[in-house]
């Protein structure tokens, strides 16, 4: 049974990865190793640089986020990614579809029909 439930979480992690990454970016631009801290500060998430690196790279070419480059005081030159129009069209309905799930899940705990 506990290998059910790894597999599981593992599952619902991957799921919700791309959602944490877009939420993350939602409020304000932020550069990959700042994503990388707050997203690994995420408890129960567990990912890590070699998970979220990849990722960022998917959603800039299926044309939900953007990045540019920044030139930084304290080293090499930041990539800060932001959302698109698409990202943030993506990310709205992410949003509904969890909350669906989750408010269903609320139900079925309840008890309601």
């Amino acid at each position: 049974m506990a290998n059910q439930i790894d597999n599981w979480t593992v599952q619902a992690r991957k799921g919700l990865l791309e959602l944490a990454v877009l939420t993350s970016l939602s409020e304000k631009d932020r550069y990959a190793y700042e994503l990388v801290k707050l997203l690994t500060s995420v408890p129960g998430l567990d990912v890590s640089e070699g998970t979220i690196y990849p990722l960022l790279s998917r959603l800039r070419v299926q044309g939900l986020l953007k990045a540019r480059l920044v030139e930084s005081a304290e080293g090499p030159a930041r990539k800060y990614y932001s959302l698109t129009r698409n990202g943030k069209k993506a990310l709205s309905m992410m949003q509904n579809y969890l909350d669906s799930i989750l408010n269903g899940v609320r139900t079925l705990r309840a008890g309601k029909d």
